[in-house]
Formats: structure tokens, C-alpha cells, sequence
């Protein structure tokens, strides 16, 4: 294992501690809250898989044989988290007259299509819900007789029968946000959906026989049933977003307790990313209007800004989200690329990382401490400007780099950041065209038609560097 002791913090004791597999022959075994896929990602939820992603990333480097799951939500997920409201997927499909089958096919794909843009890695297994629904039932089957009862609307789960509950949330009170009570028969507020019934008067796309009648279960259900299956209980680290801490994770763990009849909760280490924000406030879908991150490609910007742009803040951390702040991560990993491409120019034969020893225990000391992301990016600039190594010496070292960040400085071009925005009025061939134009003027010292071409290539989204072996590189439109 890689140098420093890994300490990360552990939503279910609000603190920082050491942390070492349960079981080291099985490795690190991770399970990941994925996307309910009833419409496209936006880059708030997208900051949750960058996070787990630097997890499994230092993980891997420091040693660790790694087993990540990560789900993948077709069924059961409410409009609200508490009970309430639609399914998210049944609801998407009656809007757009389509198949849920299709909904859940398109935006799966569409998801891992971010994950590749954003150089996120595979989990070990991708994990569908509407998979394994016979395993659902099997689970509630069994935690039924002592936890849960049935109402009109389906079985719940009895939240006074295990100890401790909510404990994940802080002690949240019943005045709690989403503590409400929408669902009529519930014993408690926060009692939570096991399986829902189909109403009489209803027809679903998705739905099972129950020994609780037809119908689906509840979104809490599936990460309890498919963390176990795949990685046993307990597990050593369960990942989400902070919105997941409230009440998702906590029905999780009464689940978790109520199956195997004991007081733990299922994983060792409970983690949590902060929400990404912007100046009007949380990032929601709920408004029907948000950023994906193929509006940040459309606007000109090379997805990995946005995830350089995650990493300068401690995922633990709230991180404001603003046109000026992406571009000025754009900037940087320009910069970065540019500067590696620099060494590169100058670098001969292979480089040895020993040589920078220093700073590999640096970035280790870094992501050591709670993958302390914004530390270790000051400590890949003073290696890439070390002028004490030679070149090939700090190519080499930015390898360790690489693997923890995920940047890929080490093969990127400067070119490859240069992305279209899609309301471009123009196409690379005729940009080239009118800067050889434009160099046949300055030649022959008509400097007004020079003038005219890069004003002309301007107006169009594209910036003229002279010097610069580049030459040009669209301007993004974000505003």
C-alpha cells in the first residue's frame, strides 16, 4: 500500500477516521447510489460520480483490489423521496408517450456517455433495478413479519422497530424537510414504502405480483437487496450525494438492520459529496429548465474543465457553479496541457518517477486526507515546473498524477480541447481556409484585409493567435 494512512469521513459518526478494509481478502468492496434514468444527468448530479470515481481512483493506487457497484434505478423512484407522487420513470414515460423500457434504455446510455466524457471509470458491475425484483420481494418477505405492515397503498416498513433510526440524518424531527406526512394509514412519518400497489383504477408499465398484491417497490428497497448481493453485509463504503444522507440512506439502514436482526448498518464508511450551486440556488430537475453537461460541450467547453473544476474543491464542500468559474478551469487545464506538452517537446529517453519521490509523497499525503483533491493540484504545478528534474523525470512522476485525478494530461493535446460550440456559424475547414487567406495578406503587408479576416473569425466564435502553434481555438459561449 502506498504510503500515508487513508482517512475519509464517515457521515454516521460525523467524523474522520482511518480506514482499513473489513475484510482485506476481499479488497474494498463500494457501492455507489446511481441515476434514476427518467431524463439526462445534470452536472450537480454528475459531481457525485466524480467524487466516487477519485474514491475508487486512490483506492486502486494506494493498493487496494476494489469491487464497485454502482445501480442503475428504472422503477420505484417517487417525485418525492418521502412517498409521495408519481413514479419518476412511469411519469416520463406517459410524458413523452413512450415505452418505459426505451425511457430507461435512452437515458442509461445517455449517463454512461457522461461518465466516459468526463473520464470517469467503470464500476465492476453496473446493477438495473427492474433485474431484480424477485430478489426484492424475497427481502421483504423476510423483514416483513416484524417490521413492516399493510395498508391500502402497499407494505411499510415501521421505522420504531429498529434502533436508532435516522441516526445517518443527524437526528432530523419530524418537521424535518420531507418529513411530511402525504400517505394515509402510515403509523409514523417517517415510515417509508416497502412495496406500492397499483391502484384500482391504474395501469403501470412496470409492475410484479406481490404476496402484497401487483405493484413495485419502493426506491429504498433495491440498494439494500442489490449492496448485499453483490458485496455482502456488512460492506466497507456506501456513496451518494448529500441529499441521499436525509432519507434514502437512513431507510437503506433500517432495512439493513431489519434483515440481518442486528444494530449495524450495512456499511462501514457512509459518504456523501456536497451539492454543486449556483447563484439562484440548488440545482434541480424539478424546475424542468438545468445544465447537463452536454451544455457545457454545446457552449465550446472540453468536459474534463468540469471535472478539473470539482476537483479544486473538497468534495465534502459546496461548490459554486458559474460560467467564470468553469472557463477559469478551462484556462488551467489548458495551461496543464500545455505545459506537458512543453516537456514533452523536450523530453528524451525514459524519465524516472523516483527521482520524484517527493512529490508522489505529497500527492499521497493529499488524497491520503479525505481525497483532499484541492491540495494535491498545487503540488502537480510545482512538479511540472521543477526544472531540478529533467523533463522525462517529471513526465514519468505525472503518471501517479494521472491515475488519482483522471485528467490524462499525459495524452492529451491542446487540440483535443479545442471543442465546437454548437452554435458555431462556422466549420475548421473554412477557418483554416480564411487564415491562410489572412497569411497571404500580412505577407504582403495588407494589414487591413489581416484586420478584416480575424474581426470576420472573431464575430464567428473563433480566436486568432498569432505565435501560438495552436493558431486558433473556438471561444466558448457559456454566459
Amino acid at each position: 500500500m502506498h504510503g500515508a494512512p487513508l482517512t475519509l469521513h464517515n457521515s454516521l459518526t460525523r467524523s474522520t477516521q482511518r480506514f482499513e478494509p473489513l475484510d482485506p481478502a476481499k479488497g474494498v468492496r463500494v457501492y455507489s447510489c446511481g441515476p434514476t434514468v427518467y431524463n439526462y444527468a445534470h452536472i450537480g448530479n454528475l459531481r457525485a460520480y466524480v467524487f466516487t470515481d477519485t474514491l475508487s481512483r486512490v483506492l486502486r493506487w494506494k493498493g487496494y483490489p476494489l469491487t464497485h457497484v454502482i445501480n442503475i434505478t428504472d422503477v420505484g423512484h417517487l417525485t418525492s423521496d418521502s412517498d409521495a407522487g408519481d413514479d419518476k420513470m412511469e411519469a416520463a414515460a406517459k410524458a413523452r408517450a413512450q415505452s418505459i423500457w426505451d425511457i430507461a434504455a435512452h437515458y442509461t446510455q445517455a449517463f454512461k456517455r457522461n461518465l466516459r466524457d468526463l473520464n470517469i471509470d467503470d464500476p465492476t458491475r453496473w446493477s438495473v433495478a427492474t433485474d431484480h425484483i424477485a430478489e426484492m420481494i424475497a427481502f421483504a418477505e423476510r423483514i416483513a413479519p416484524e417490521h413492516c405492515y399493510e395498508i391500502d397503498s402497499g407494505l411499510y416498513f415501521d421505522s420504531t422497530t429498529v434502533p436508532h433510526y435516522g441516526a445517518l440524518a443527524g437526528g432530523q424531527d419530524d418537521a424535518g424537510e420531507g418529513r411530511i406526512d402525504p400517505v394515509a394509514g402510515k403509523r409514523h412519518p417517517q415510515d417509508f414504502a416497502i412495496w406500492r400497489k397499483t391502484p384500482a383504477s391504474e395501469s403501470r408499465q412496470m409492475e410484479w405480483n406481490s404476496p402484497w398484491g401487483k405493484g413495485a417497490p419502493g426506491w429504498h428497497l433495491e440498494c439494500s437487496v442489490m449492496s448485499i448481493r453483490y458485496l455482502g453485509a456488512p460492506f466497507d463504503i456506501h456513496t451518494g450525494g448529500i441529499d441521499h444522507r436525509e432519507i434514502h440512506h437512513p431507510n437503506e439502514i433500517a432495512q439493513n438492520q431489519a434483515y440481518c436482526g442486528c444494530a449495524d448498518s450495512g456499511a462501514a464508511f457512509w459518504m456523501h459529496n456536497n451539492f454543486l450551486v449556483e447563484r439562484s440556488g440548488k440545482m434541480s430537475k424539478s424546475k424542468g429548465d438545468f445544465t447537463t453537461l452536454q451544455t457545457l460541450i454545446d457552449g465550446g467547453v472540453h468536459p474534463l474543465a468540469y471535472r478539473l473544476m470539482c476537483l479544486s474543491a473538497q468534495y465534502r464542500s459546496e461548490l459554486e457553479f458559474s460560467p467564470d468559474n468553469l472557463l477559469a478551469a478551462l484556462t488551467r487545464l489548458k495551461r496543464l496541457v500545455m505545459t506537458v506538452a512543453a516537456l514533452r517537446s523536450r523530453a528524451s529517453g525514459d524519465g524516472d518517477a523516483a527521482k520524484a519521490a517527493a512529490y508522489r509523497e505529497r500527492l499521497d499525503a493529499a488524497v491520503s486526507d479525505d481525497l483532499n483533491t484541492p491540495r494535491a493540484l498545487p503540488v502537480l504545478d510545482e512538479l511540472l515546473a521543477d526544472k531540478k528534474l529533467t523533463p522525462a523525470d517529471r513526465l514519468a512522476a505525472l503518471a501517479d498524477f494521472d491515475a488519482v485525478l483522471g485528467l490524462s494530461l499525459a495524452t492529451l493535446d491542446r487540440a483535443d480541447l479545442r471543442v465546437r460550440p454548437a452554435d458555431a456559424t462556422i466549420d475548421a475547414a473554412t477557418i483554416e481556409s480564411r487564415l491562410a487567406d489572412r497569411k497571404e495578406a500580412r505577407a504582403a503587408k495588407d494589414f487591413a484585409a489581416s484586420d478584416a479576416i480575424r474581426d470576420e473569425l472573431m464575430a464567428a466564435g473563433v480566436e486568432v493567435m498569432d505565435g501560438d502553434p495552436l493558431g486558433w481555438d473556438w471561444r466558448p459561449t457559456l454566459t
